[in-house]
């Protein structure tokens, strides 16, 4: 499994501060008013959506302004905001592949951003497909170990609903979809009463680059400088550094 999830996961987990988490509501409404204008305001029938709406819950995100943004994407509160979906791609410090993926109503305001972020942080920006086909679109559902049944129930149950694989990620349990049973697999959880963490849709490289020491600081240096972007939705890499190293760091 990438270091994203971990990252992402021990992230959620600190305290962010009220001007970080203001930022982080808008841009996960912005996200579920996309997804809702691209496919449709119903939860069951838009994975996009299903995933936009758990990761904003996940955070936090009180329900009735996750409602207006669906409205909002629908329509029914008028047209919303005029949103461009674009991706970046480029390399942090060691080799590793950073995937961008972000929504705009300026592209060349979020270009000279993420590019100054890079520049900033010791990494390159690479031309289109230059890491792209190194990850896959998944669905990635975690479950802290501390409340999940023994690993043989809980693949058990995953396999069951659909899922695709079980992964070992320290503190909890990554459980990887195909994105079409990302629906599925969450309600199967739901029903044998597990507790899920978080889940959402990402992209999931093919394998890991291990990382440690001062380049692994470089790295989640470079991560957090495009997640503090505005427009920037995702950022995903396929490093590998230990969850207690992350921690610290």
């Amino acid at each position: 499994m990438s270091g994203h999830s971990k990252w992402a996961t021990i992230k959620r987990k600190k305290e962010a501060t009220d001007a970080k988490r203001s930022n982080m509501y808008a841009k996960l409404l912005r996200a579920v008013e996309v997804a809702a204008r691209e496919g449709g305001g119903s939860v069951e029938g838009n994975m996009t959506l299903a995933s936009a709406v758990e990761k904003a819950k996940g955070f936090s995100v009180p329900n009735e302004n996750i409602e207006r943004a669906i409205k909002r994407g629908t329509g029914e509160l008028g047209d919303g905001q005029k949103y461009e979906e674009i991706v970046y791609e480029g390399y942090a410090p060691g080799g590793i592949a950073l995937l961008i993926e972000a929504l705009t109503d300026n592209r060349n305001r979020t270009a000279q951003e993420v590019r100054h972020a890079f520049t900033r942080n010791g990494g390159s920006l690479g031309e289109s497909g230059s890491v792209a086909w190194q990850f896959t679109r998944k669905g990635v559902i975690v479950v802290e170990k501390a409340v999940a049944p023994d690993e043989e129930r809980l693949l058990e149950i995953a396999l069951d609903g659909g899922a695709e694989d079980l992964t070992d990620s320290e503190s909890s349990w990554d459980i990887v979809t195909a994105p079409q049973d990302f629906t599925a697999v969450q309600s199967a959880l739901e029903t044998a009463g597990v507790p899920v963490s978080s889940a959402e849709l990402s992209m999931l490289p093919q394998s890991t680059i291990p990382v440690a020491g001062g380049e692994a600081n470089q790295v989640l240096r470079l991560i957090d400088a495009l997640e503090d972007l505005d427009d920037v939705q995702n950022v995903y890499a396929n490093f590998d550094i230990p969850e207690e190293v992350m921690a610290a760091l």
